[in-house]
């Protein structure tokens, strides 16, 4: 994989969902730095603010909008707001997403529907919106899924968001055949642990097997964000026009062994 072109964006118009922190707001800052323009979505105004500012010095330019990916209408508004916001839509990357550890048997309907809804069905959701937006969009569409080392692995005491996870990974290959003939690209992610604000939030349920909850845990540790939205940022340029259906692990060599 080789560096990005300064200007490898220039033109394009890309939607960022989850983008108020962490990997959402990495991967915003990543696109701006291309020459991007960036529609950052999330339900937080006030951190989508924040991230918006630490692009002012960047060639690309960042609007951003509330909206919450758990509800199909606000995925869809998401993507209109976008279109909105710069004429058209290049590319798209569903990064809204939250991991909590429960114990299966105390997981409740909510919860479950909840955890579901943010992060598969809002991708889903949010994909279908804006296909046609990047069929039209020169021959350069595409989607790039966030999905997780869980989507590959079972992860204890997750299993809504590692069923969710594993849900994104098909999806990314049923869109990826679906379109197989047609001006789209569609790939995935699956990022192992990162350093980022909901490390520092996330709880593991009294009593829990700290041995099995580690089993999804990489020998190098954690990952800087930037680190895995390079490589969203490369699976969303032009350098990566051969890469389609492609599901790749960015875990610092975790699931190889």
């Amino acid at each position: 994989m080789t560096a990005l072109r300064p200007d490898a964006f220039v033109g394009r118009s890309i939607l960022v969902t989850g983008a108020s922190s962490g990997l959402g707001a990495a991967t915003v800052r990543r696109f701006a730095a291309g020459g991007g323009r960036v529609y950052a979505a999330s339900r937080n105004a006030d951190l989508l603010a924040e991230v918006a500012a630490s692009c002012v010095d960047l060639p690309g330019e960042v609007a951003f909008g509330s909206h919450d990916i758990t509800v199909a209408d606000d995925c869809r508004a998401a993507v209109a707001a976008a279109v909105a916001s710069y004429g058209g839509l290049d590319a798209v990357v569903n990064n809204a997403g939250r991991h909590d550890f429960r114990v299966t048997t105390d997981v409740t309907d909510e919860e479950w529907a909840h955890d579901v809804a943010l992060n598969l069905s809002g991708a889903f959701f949010v994909s279908q919106a804006a296909i046609p937006h990047l069929l039209e969009a020169g021959g350069h569409g595409n989607i790039v899924n966030v999905a997780s080392v869980a989507g590959l692995m079972g992860e204890a005491y997750s299993a809504a968001y590692t069923a969710s996870k594993h849900g994104i990974v098909g999806l990314t290959k049923a869109l990826a055949i679906e379109y197989l003939n047609a001006p789209l690209r569609v790939n995935c992610v699956c990022p192992g642990g990162m350093n980022t604000p909901q490390v520092t939030t996330i709880s593991v349920p009294d009593g829990a097997d700290w041995d099995l909850i580690m089993r999804v845990s990489a020998k190098r540790g954690l990952m800087d964000a930037d680190a895995v939205a390079g490589v969203i940022a490369y699976l969303a340029s032009d350098d990566a026009a051969a890469v389609h259906g492609t599901i790749l692990p960015v875990d610092q060599g975790h699931l190889a062994g």
